[in-house]
């Protein structure tokens, strides 16, 4: 089942923030919204804005509440971007990825209000690093790093650890486009159809995006990555390598000198060539770690929004396979 629900009334809010609209400009990608017919929809963050526009086509306007180049795990709400919320048909989001988003969608009536998480069936693979990661680890440790993930780096986005990357797994991806559709049937019976037909033709185009995956990571010589944060679970996971994350799954928090250390012993077992830094976070820590291990330097992208407005979910994903593979030494 998929968390479904009607936002409640609360007035005092929908005072300020009609209000603060007279007053302020809007500050985020939802506040070029759309006028107009047609079903209004406000994503959160990148990759549900790429299925609400696959899976609404024509028949919906979709606006983005992170704005394009921004990294969404610590967005912060205006009162305009309150209101928008308001304002919209259909809002999807997932929950505790943006502590913001939740806070507000608690207290915003009108929209029909989709949760992703349960369709996008999250589990915890915890952080690459601990809050303690400053202290010793001995060998017992080696293990948990192997897997990129510390039992508790600190930073669960409110999900208890669960972790919230969904969309580096097509098949996750894909699970949440029905629910999508679903929840666009409920808010425009009507265009039932087109909504359920988008649907599939998304998923058809996300089974073959996997069976690439699939394929490619099949046969390689290396099954190690080595990441800036700890956003990779769901893909490694579903592909058979593992991660190691330089910092867990807030790409803000600092890693820790015995981290570095821990990782560059990781580096040397496993034969790893590659560090793999990523489009909205600094890439210096990655950087200075690979010139001091004498290894290279590749982009893999999380996908938490997109950088270049030419590319998209499907296109981004296959550059990635593209680092992977090179980095990896796939056949």
């Amino acid at each position: 089942m998929h968390r479904l629900r009607r936002g409640y009334v609360l007035p005092a809010l929908t005072a300020v923030t009609a209000l603060a609209l007279a007053g302020c400009a809007g500050s985020s990608d939802a506040n070029e919204g759309s006028a107009g017919g047609g079903l209004t929809v406000l994503t959160t963050f990148y990759p549900l804005q790429f299925v609400a526009e696959q899976v609404g086509g024509d028949l919906v306007e979709v606006s983005n509440l992170t704005p394009a180049g921004a990294e969404p795990h610590d967005l912060e709400l205006s009162p305009v971007d309150v209101l928008t919320l308001e304002d919209a048909d259909v809002v999807v989001y997932l929950s505790g990825f943006q502590p913001a988003v939740d806070d507000a969608l608690a207290s915003t009536s009108g929209p029909l209000i989709l949760d992703t998480a349960d369709a996008a069936d999250l589990v915890i693979h915890g952080g690459a690093e601990s809050e303690a990661a400053g202290d010793e680890h001995d060998e017992a440790d080696h293990d948990e790093a192997e897997d990129g993930h510390a039992e508790d780096d600190g930073h669960d986005h409110g999900l208890e650890g669960e972790d919230p990357h969904f969309w580096l797994d097509p098949t996750r991806v894909a699970a949440v486009a029905a629910v999508v559709a679903d929840t666009f049937t409920e808010a425009d019976p009507d265009n039932a159809d087109t909504y359920s037909a988008n649907a599939r033709a998304l998923t058809a185009e996300l089974t073959g995006l996997d069976e690439e995956y699939t394929a490619a990571l099949g046969t390689c010589e290396r099954d190690v990555i080595v990441v800036s944060h700890a956003a990779f679970g769901y893909l490694t996971d579903r592909y058979g390598l593992t991660q190691v994350g330089i910092s867990g799954l807030d790409p803000e928090s600092e890693p820790a000198p015995a981290r570095l250390t821990e990782i560059g012993h990781i580096v040397e077992e496993s034969g790893v060539t590659t560090i793999f830094t990523e489009t909205l976070v600094s890439p210096k820590v990655a950087e200075v770690l690979a010139e001091d291990l004498g290894i290279d330097v590749g982009v893999l992208d999380p996908i938490e929004g997109l950088t270049d407005p030419e590319q998209d979910y499907l296109s981004v994903m296959r550059t990635n396979l593209d680092e992977l593979t090179g980095a990896l030494g796939c056949a």
